[in-house]
């Protein structure tokens, strides 16, 4: 297999990325012909997930306009995945030159491309580390480009199906809301077979795929996803499915896979 020159020394490029998935259906370049090939399996069973990946990005870029709204300039992005057009410190440096981003994944080809992105940015730098292991983050060089003690907007954008229930996953949203200033923002999407415009055999054949690239996708119900906001008051319109979170366009013009799954924002009192 070809290795391609962009590619980082020491990644495999024989096995599936979720980063590099993602970034398939973004429509991306940052991707092997491995992770293409497990993306068309998926999209074999779901041929919205495109769709979906596009309803998280434009839910995330109105998600960080909401926050600088209300006057929240630090952004912490966990999972951040590759970064492509219209990421978090374009949408709020283009509003706020200053405002500060803290990306975090623990995909080698998403750090190392979000390194060369950011190389020329002072406000916007990445960090590797694992979202199973808040302290890691929280402690790690890389997070001093955030005042802690001042409201951060915490961006969990379709990552938290990436974590089983035995790797904690509430304790590690817990973990990061209490090292949080009041005021701050939970930005959070979740995968689940609600509202899917599919049965559940064809979305678990899409799950199926996952899976068997040793990354399970954990669909999780609107009560499940609701606990993550504990501790956090969910602003208006409350739990809903992403093209229905503040919407700029029409909702009836939206894809009807876009309504898979449930996006939020919480505030910490």
């Amino acid at each position: 297999m070809e290795r391609p020159a962009w590619a980082p020394r020491g990644i495999d490029i024989s096995m599936p990325s979720v980063s590099r998935i993602y970034d398939y259906y973004l429509g991306g370049s940052h991707n092997f012909e491995v992770d293409r090939e497990a993306a068309r399996k998926a999209i074999g069973f779901l041929p919205g997930l495109p769709a979906i990946m596009k309803a998280n990005r434009a839910f995330m870029r109105r998600a960080v306009n909401f926050a600088l709204d209300d006057g929240i300039t630090q952004f912490l992005d966990i999972g951040s995945g590759i970064p492509t057009f219209g990421n978090v410190h374009e949408v709020a440096q283009a509003a706020e030159p200053a405002a500060r981003v803290l990306y975090v994944d623990h995909d080698p080809v998403a750090v190392a491309h979000s390194e060369a992105v950011l190389a020329e940015n002072d406000n916007a730098v990445v960090m590797a580390a694992d979202l199973r292991k808040p302290q890691q983050i929280l402690t790690g060089p890389e997070a001093r480009l955030l005042d802690l003690d001042r409201p951060v907007a915490l961006l969990l954008v379709a990552v938290l199906h990436f974590l089983e229930d035995a790797d904690k996953p509430y304790e590690a949203v817990a973990e990061l809301r209490d090292a949080l200033a009041p005021g701050s923002l939970l930005i959070l999407t979740h995968a689940s077979y609600e509202g899917i415009p599919a049965t559940e055999e064809q979305a678990g054949g899409a799950v199926g795929v996952y899976r068997t690239i040793r990354n399970p996708l954990v669909m999780r119900g609107r009560a499940e996803t609701a606990r993550f906001f504990d501790g956090f008051d969910l602003v208006e319109p409350g739990l809903v499915a992403m093209p229905e979170w503040r919407p700029d366009t029409p909702v009836a013009q939206a894809d009807p896979f876009a309504f898979s799954g449930f996006a939020g924002v919480g505030r910490k009192a």
